[in-house]
């Protein structure tokens, strides 16, 4: 292969929510001690990097993605000697720590804000977009893009909550502040940058051009020089919009951009394609092989690179969602986590994913912490839906679902605070944690450390290619060729029992969830049945 192999390429990440993760101080908060006691058991695990969301100083209108300060730590997760412990501990561990960036927009507390707003002449007011006349734009979440000041007559621009003023990245300085910020870190021993909604700086508010503006890359190609360029780091751009085309802008080696992005093409299937993510459909599973498939055969070894993952903080529980959380909560966890990890890409695995961890049963809306749910909540209510109506959406999609404490025993709240946890812990703890996980050598954890040990030690996982057979609508059976050897992943998404057949010939046994097939000619499939096996 002529492309350069990276170190990225070759491992599987771990997205840790702070706030969620483990509590050292008995506030019922996460903290960054929290997360340094349990390195020991993400080095079981085998993960080599954590995606950490943001720790950085906010007022935490949106769970720290709110930044105030960038170069401090948000005192409700410590402070700067216990982030370095944490860089410290997990370096020792082989674990490189990628920050959150969140650069499309600040807190309205930041300095630069608070400046800003000042008077229309302050030498920050074009840090940010200002305009006297809101237009169409809206907010994700919820209402108009615009908020006036009614100090000044004029509004500024936000693409997320009125206390997220977007920066202006027209603006040099605005730019060259932001990566004088990304070298502090650079320079304390981070291993690379997970970039939120990254594919926004390139806005055009006046065109309503808010993703892929015409100076996106430019702009990403100006901090890849002035950054991380020279430097041996992860970096991923979150990029809700690519398609594989994009993607390759946005990581073909000779661009000198990112390493991969973060797509959601898979994700966009939970609703109807012109409907909020609230409406949520059954899956199509068809069109699911479809775009995956896509995303393997169009975005080549060498073209670029792609993310792999189920999950995240802002997305429900995909077991719960597309899996079964009940009956086979097991073997489709274990299934979901096959199908995913023997294709090309590096797979990002978010807390709790690697036990089982399931959507939490929502009843009422004062049990709702998260902004995006609370706004739509108010906003249908005033359409006529009934509460019932939406508290199944927000039980279904909601990001909270991603957010309920970690599960680490059975103990007071899953053993994640010895107080009252910032948010319900999800009743099954006292079945479903880290604890039993470990002491059940069949469980959900070791299939995922084995599949993280077979990518580092298989290099057919991580380059490969990609080809996927035809089955039933309810089997995703795909090919991974290399150097002469073909694999063949078999996975049964669905609680029905299915068949497969093909005239390949078993030549070894790679992972199963249950058990291995005798033959491949004819293989009766019980629901969720999963097996990875050398054929010829």
């Amino acid at each position: 292969m002529t492309f350069e192999k990276k170190w990225w390429q070759t491992v599987v990440a771990y997205q840790i929510y702070p706030r969620s993760y483990q509590d050292s101080n008995g506030d019922g908060i996460g903290d960054i001690k929290g997360i340094t006691s349990r390195l020991d058991y993400l080095e079981k695990l085998g993960i080599n990097a954590i995606w950490l969301s943001p720790v950085y100083a906010s007022p935490m209108d949106d769970n720290g993605y709110d930044i105030s300060d960038y170069e401090a730590i948000a005192e409700v997760f410590g402070d700067m000697a216990d982030m370095d412990d944490l860089l410290a501990q997990a370096n020792q561990r082989g674990i490189k720590i990628i920050m959150d960036l969140v650069v499309n927009h600040t807190s309205d507390e930041h300095p630069w804000f608070v400046e800003a707003k000042k008077s229309k002449d302050n030498a920050y007011r074009e840090y940010y977009v200002w305009r006297d006349q809101p237009n169409d734009l809206t907010s994700t979440f919820s209402g108009s893009a615009w908020q006036l000041d009614e100090a000044s007559g004029q509004y500024y621009l936000h693409l997320f909550s009125k206390k997220q003023p977007d920066l202006n990245w027209e603006n040099e300085k605005v730019r060259h502040a932001i990566y004088d910020m990304m070298n502090f870190w650079i320079d304390k021993g981070v291993g690379g940058f997970r970039m939120d909604v990254i594919d926004l700086i390139g806005k055009l508010p006046d065109q309503e051009i808010t993703a892929n503006g015409p100076k996106l890359h430019e702009y990403l190609r100006e901090m890849n020089q002035a950054t991380f360029g020279d430097k041996d780091l992860l970096t991923v751009g979150e990029t809700w919009g690519a398609t594989p085309e994009i993607a390759k802008l946005y990581s073909a080696p000779e661009r000198q951009e990112l390493s991969m992005v973060f797509q959601f093409e898979h994700v966009g299937l939970s609703h109807k394609p012109e409907n909020p993510k609230w409406d949520v459909i059954a899956l199509d599973k068809t069109k699911f092989k479809s775009v995956i498939s896509k995303w393997q055969l169009d975005l080549a070894v060498g073209e670029g690179w792609n993310s792999i993952f189920w999950n995240n903080h802002d997305l429900p529980r995909a077991l719960s969602i597309w899996g079964n959380d009940t009956l086979y909560r097991v073997q489709s966890a274990k299934a979901m986590a096959i199908l995913f990890h023997l294709m090309r890409g590096t797979p990002f695995i978010y807390q709790g994913e690697e036990i089982g961890m399931t959507n939490y049963p929502f009843e009422t809306i004062d049990q709702i912490k998260d902004i995006e749910s609370l706004n739509m909540y108010q906003e249908r209510i005033a359409q006529g839906y009934t509460p019932e109506a939406i508290m199944a959406s927000i039980r279904a999609i909601g990001r909270d679902n991603a957010r309920t404490p970690m599960q680490w025993d059975n103990s007071h709240a899953a053993g994640f605070t010895t107080a009252t946890a910032w948010l319900a812990v999800n009743d099954n703890y006292k079945t479903i944690n880290v604890a039993d996980a470990l002491d059940d050598p069949n469980s959900i954890f070791y299939t995922y450390q084995k599949l993280i040990s077979l990518r580092k030690a298989h290099e057919w996982i991580v380059y490969g290619d990609y080809e996927l057979l035809e089955t039933s609508e309810n089997v995703f059976a795909y090919l991974r060729k290399y150097a002469g050897e073909t694999y063949l992943v078999v996975v049964n998404f669905s609680d029905e029992h299915e068949e497969f057949s093909s005239e390949f010939v078993k030549s070894s046994e790679i992972i199963a969830n249950v058990a291995f097939p005798e033959t491949l000619t004819h293989v009766k499939l019980a629901p969720w049945d999963a097996f990875v096996v050398g054929v010829s």
